[in-house]
């Protein structure tokens, strides 16, 4: 098992915490203030030792497991988001239970077929070439209607998507004073 190193700061934190006020981070040395509680607070973070709480900070499972202590028991729920940091999934049996239960509503769906899963069929992608087949053809402002896309999509799906990866043939003619009309060759 690998000991993390902690500054004094940061041991200083997380002990008062969990001594003190059940996980909650409420109390930093007189000499952090400012830039430096920040940089030890990113430093605690960014290791998995503390975790956002709604309006603060409290300890991780791996913040007292850095500290060598026994991580909490939680009796009930937790109320609070520090409670929540240190569980397991072992912990509550009946939240496994309501879990099992979703997934098990999942499946049935998809067995009876109330979960499609997304299609060529019916992507915004065949949309265009359904489009692009249509004797008139469609416009750049047509596909962009038709699919919520920007311009600068539209084209970089003609050379990119259908040209280059499905070895589309896009022609594109422009009548006089008129927009231009792209189609597939």
């Amino acid at each position: 098992m690998t000991t993390t190193q902690l500054t004094p700061a940061q041991h200083a934190i997380l002990a008062k915490a969990i001594n003190t006020s059940n996980g909650k981070i409420e109390w930093f040395p007189d000499h952090i203030k400012g830039g430096a509680r920040k940089k030890v607070l990113d430093g605690l973070f960014n290791r998995a030792l503390i975790t956002p709480d709604g309006e603060g900070w409290c300890v991780a499972a791996e913040g007292y497991d850095a500290l060598g202590m026994p991580r909490p028991k939680p009796t009930s729920l937790p109320q609070r988001a520090c409670d929540a940091a240190v569980l397991t999934s072992t912990a509550y049996p009946e939240l496994e239970a309501d879990v099992a239960a979703c997934e098990a509503e999942w499946a049935k769906n998809k067995a009876q077929g109330q979960v499609k899963p997304r299609t060529w069929d019916n992507s915004k992608q065949a949309e265009v070439v359904r489009m692009l087949r249509r004797p008139e053809g469609a416009t750049i402002g047509q596909i962009c209607t038709a699919t919520g896309w920007q311009a600068h999509t539209v084209r970089g799906t003609f050379a990119g998507a259908f040209k280059k990866k499905l070895g589309l043939s896009i022609v594109s003619d422009k009548p006089q004073g008129g927009e231009r009309v792209y189609r597939l060759a």
